[in-house]
């Protein structure tokens, strides 16, 4: 059956890197059999440009059709004062797809450990997967701002946080079995709900240990031990902060896939990085992050684990050739990164 994928190529970089993305995709699926088709669709600045809304109407419908959806990059300068910005695109993306559960994976490559700013022990055996509650929380409450006050209001409901924290728990079941739950139980009441509701959850997992860390502690701990976590998870708030800590483990943002579940619909993956408006058209944007989502997708939304695996393997072998883009320290253009993966293949 043929897989219909959505491709939100966005601003800046973004079309350069999904091209790179898609083209190691027809590679992997030409070699395991795998039929798909694909939509490129407007969106963020683009979509402004194309419909006078980050978010067109006819976009919305065929990400909501998909069965899986691939965002590269959103946002530039010239949007800044934008009636709507190319970034309410994106939440409302995730609003209206429901995509309650984002998902990091944090591993640092051989060849690129010089490049963290840890040193070289501290970073030793690093592999963690956050899970952030994206949906719920302070961002969707409401926000009130007077002359000389100002509230955010932070609510949870308990569906809410066992949906994200039996989503931890399933990931852990595939990994190493310990779930860190992250709160802020000794001050906040949604934290206390968090912690009542992360113990309950734990009793269906009897294989899986589930420990709690307050989220300051969590904070220095993944500095000083990253290698002690295996899944965290944790509210949309701290989990941004958090997530975005985790990701200059590895020492740069350009290696770094996401992923974002709805509960029955499809699914987006996507870089964590940004548009890098600066080298958009230059051709030396390192398009890893966007492939590393791509293997994402092919075994998180269609059961091609061995697909995703040999992508994964294929990057870590060009990296060990030293291939590397600008911005790890090589000189290699978009298309030559994107070539070698696909030869790795």
């Amino acid at each position: 059956m043929t897989k219909k994928i959505v491709a939100l190529a966005g601003d800046g970089i973004g079309p350069e890197i999904m091209t790179a993305g898609l083209q190691v995709l027809q590679a992997a699926a030409e070699s395991i059999g795998f039929s798909y088709e694909v939509e490129e669709l407007p969106f963020g600045g683009a979509g402004i440009d194309a419909a006078g809304h980050p978010l067109p109407a006819s976009t919305l419908r065929a990400a909501q059709a998909a069965d899986a959806i691939l965002l590269a990059a959103i946002g530039s300068p010239q949007y800044d004062n934008a009636a709507v910005r190319p970034e309410q695109g994106l939440l409302a993306l995730r609003k209206e797809l429901e995509l309650y559960a984002n998902i990091r994976p944090v591993k640092i490559f051989d060849a690129l450990k010089h490049l963290s700013p840890l040193k070289a022990e501290r970073i030793a055996g690093v592999d963690f997967v956050v899970v952030r509650e994206l949906t719920g929380g302070i961002y969707f409450g409401d926000h009130i701002l007077e002359e000389r006050a100002a509230r955010d209001i932070n609510d949870y409901s308990y569906d809410e946080v066992e949906r994200i924290v039996r989503k931890a728990f399933e990931i852990a079941r595939g990994r190493k079995k310990r779930v860190t739950s992250i709160d802020k139980q000794n001050v906040l009441a949604t934290s206390k709900l968090w912690r009542k509701v992360a113990d309950e959850v734990a009793k269906d997992y009897p294989d899986v240990t589930l420990e709690h860390q307050l989220v300051d502690s969590a904070a220095m701990l993944m500095i000083t031990h990253p290698a002690k976590f295996d899944v965290l998870v944790t509210e949309n708030l701290f989990g941004d902060i958090l997530s975005d800590e985790s990701s200059v483990l590895s020492g740069t943002l350009g290696v770094m896939p996401s992923a974002s579940h709805s509960e029955s619909g499809p699914s987006m993956y996507e870089p964590i990085h940004g548009s890098a408006p600066d080298i958009a058209g230059l051709g030396i944007a390192n398009p890893v992050s966007m492939i590393l989502s791509v293997a994402m997708m092919l075994r998180d939304s269609f059961g091609e684990t061995a697909a995703a695996d040999r992508i994964e393997q294929a990057v870590e072998a060009a990296f060990a050739q030293g291939i590397l883009t600008k911005d790890l320290g090589g000189q290699a253009t978009t298309a030559q990164m994107t070539e070698a993966i696909i030869s790795s293949l």
